[in-house]
């Protein structure tokens, strides 16, 4: 907990709901907080992010017209500019074992400010096993009672009208947590909220397909109250779930009231195990190449935290925080802005609104190689995702736009192209708009109709992104590559498709293995070829195939990075480079330098000639030599 504990230290205030601070209220710069779960969790059990504040006395009776600690319902709906509520939509709270005063001391907060009363006998509230039934419940839990109550509060709080129905798992394990979490669904539910999780295991796809539904639902879950470096915390890395992060809400002078910064004990991280879903291109493949934590974020800071009335294992009125704090609140404004349509995934909405956001731009949470995963900023960052809520917009299903993938294109320099994009809205009176990214020179998009037209001047490789978009900020996008080969005409240019490895193996036929996108070994960008490496008997091969015109000047180029284990002069392991088959140049592990040097070799004796061009990495059964090339060229002159 140091990275959320250092965040208590340097808060500058401590938050009250109310006009005053109450007669014995702790100074404003000592705040404390403390886990409200066990933290030393066996293997296959997860923990909650519920921090509850040490130095703030609970109070079970206030004195009249008196204001409990932190921050209540109308600080909260202030905050984040929510209406009120009147859907009765349920929201489900997953938690482990059970807190036997769960009903009365949601009666106590609820009773406190004013919100409908929420009881079983009504309706509005019920307790179930993971099984669905009222009975056995699960052994009591004091810490996870804690839990349960900010949970309980925090739906209340934002939407006062919605249902409840808490569902207490047998214990902290994974598979009775997430059995909770299903017959929640089974049951009919559509907002799920989780506040708990763990590191990443391996499991987490199995996870997904046996418990969690693909679309339709609203799973919000906790990033963590350990900073980044905590790494990834499943659930929320799940691409099936609204990954929720946190911030340090407190009062401001200007227009909006509040402002909010990202609180250092929020989680982030790039996972290892999940896929990066489509809508999440925000985040650069170089910064993640999977499902990165977070998606939109909300007050979270137990130094600015929120008021909670918990018995079972405390005094009364409280002061939680955490990210445990966040998630309920997330599926609360979910459950007011309506419900998700059966075939969405409803964490790719804020991305399509962003508009409907809070940006959060400074505060960390803890130092990173990739700014972007561990400092806010405009925009997307990892500790706060896109940001809080500003009303409903970002977190409503709105309009649909779907755009058709016409597949990979292909053309000729100088040859004319025709390509119709098609899109649909759910809104089949909305009018649609178009553009584009990354299309070849020459070729243009018709922003009204959506055709692509035009002649592509040269050859090369486009990574074109096209975007439908209609009045309401909806949007919907396809994208595709489009290899423009060259002509064989004109002493001019570049001629070798993807020469950087930028579009992976787009353009090249290669060994399985050689063509790599992560960055590690690259002289720039993301994309390269790696051949051999292995220390074993290995052959690796790249090659392209290029037409050189007749009476040109050609010259080959490429970087050339060689790493080796052997420590013999002779040439054990070797890389060549081939033009038809005749050798051009020659390395062995005996050339091994620091970084990459760039080789060259005319190839105007091959002009008028269809030339296939190959690198060939070859090893003995001894140690590994790896040769890695990048940044190619063939130039025309």
């Amino acid at each position: 907990m140091k990275h959320a504990l250092a965040a208590l230290a340097a808060a500058a205030v401590l938050v009250l709901s109310g006009a005053a601070a109450q007669a014995g209220t702790p100074p404003a710069d000592s705040p404390s907080a403390a886990p409200s779960c066990a933290q030393d969790v066996k293997a296959g059990h997860y923990t909650c992010f519920a921090l509850k504040r040490t130095d703030v006395k609970g109070v079970k009776a206030l004195a009249a017209n008196a204001t409990p600690n932190g921050y209540g319902p109308g600080d909260l709906r202030s905050a984040y500019n929510l209406p009120d509520s009147d859907t009765t939509a349920t929201i489900a709270i997953i938690d482990a074992f059970d807190d036997p005063n769960a009903e009365s001391d949601l009666a106590a907060y609820r009773s406190q400010y004013g919100l409908p009363a929420c009881t079983t006998d009504n309706g509005c509230f019920s307790k179930l096993n993971q099984n669905g039934q009222t009975s056995p419940l699960p052994q009591p839990d004091q810490g996870w009672a804690g839990e349960i109550s900010l949970d309980l509060d925090m739906v209340s709080a934002i939407c006062p009208s919605c249902h409840i129905t808490l569902v207490e798992a047998d214990d902290n394990s994974a598979d009775n947590l997430f059995g909770a979490v299903k017959k929640a669904t089974d049951l009919g539910i559509t907002y799920v909220s989780m506040s708990f999780g763990g590191s990443e295991s391996g499991a987490e796809s199995t996870y997904d397909s046996t418990y969690l539904k693909s679309s339709g639902v609203v799973y919000t879950a906790s990033s963590g109250d350990d900073g980044y470096a905590a790494g990834p915390i499943y659930p929320s890395t799940s691409d099936r779930v609204v990954s929720v992060g946190g911030t340090s809400l407190t009062r401001s002078s200007d227009s909006r009231g509040w402002d909010e910064s990202a609180w250092a004990g929020a989680g982030s991280g790039c996972s290892g195990d999940e896929s990066k879903p489509e809508w999440q291109s925000v985040v650069p493949t170089g910064v993640c190449g999977h499902r990165t934590d977070t998606d939109v974020s909300a007050v979270a800071d137990p130094a600015t935290g929120v008021a909670v009335y918990q018995t079972y294992g405390g005094g009364g009125w409280a002061v939680y925080g955490g990210t445990s704090a966040s998630a309920p609140i997330i599926a609360s404004v979910y459950a007011l802005a309506g419900t998700p349509r059966a075939d969405d995934q409803p964490a790719s909405y804020p991305y399509a609104h962003t508009g409907g956001l809070n940006d959060v731009t400074t505060g960390n949470n803890g130092g990173c190689s990739a700014s972007l995963l561990c400092t806010a900023g405009a925009g997307w960052d990892g500790p706060t995702g896109l940001g809080t809520p500003d009303g409903l917009a970002a977190f409503a299903p709105g309009n649909k736009i779907t755009v058709t993938a016409p597949g990979n294109q292909t053309g000729t320099a100088g040859t004319a192209v025709s390509l119709q994009i098609h899109a649909t809205d759910s809104d089949p009176a909305a009018t649609l708009s178009y553009a584009a990214t990354g299309l070849p020179p020459g070729l243009t998009i018709d922003t009204h109709s959506g055709l692509i037209s035009g002649t592509p001047t040269a050859g090369g490789i486009g990574n074109v992104k096209v975007t439908a978009a209609d009045g309401t900020g909806a949007t919907g996008s396809t994208s595709f590559t489009w290899t423009v080969a060259s002509n064989g005409t004109g002493c001019f240019g570049q001629t070798l498709l993807n020469p950087d490895f930028e579009y992976g193996d787009a353009g090249w036929t290669a060994s399985d293995g050689v063509i790599n996108t992560d960055g590690t070994y690259a002289h720039g960008g993301s994309g390269y070829a790696w051949l051999a490496g292995y220390g074993t008997t290995h052959t690796s091969t790249l090659t392209q195939q290029v037409v050189i015109p007749a009476k040109c000047k050609a010259t080959l180029s490429y970087q050339l990075r060689i790493s080796t284990y052997e420590n013999a002069k002779a040439a054990r392991d070797t890389l060549t480079v081939t033009a038809n088959g005749h050798t051009l140049q020659a390395f062995s592990n005996a050339d091994q330098a620091t970084g990459y040097i760039q080789r060259s070799v005319d190839l105007s004796a091959y002009a008028g000639k269809t030339v296939t061009l190959t690198w060939t990495g070859k090893e003995n059964s001894t140690l590994a030599t790896s040769f890695f090339v990048d940044d190619t060229a063939l130039d025309l002159g």
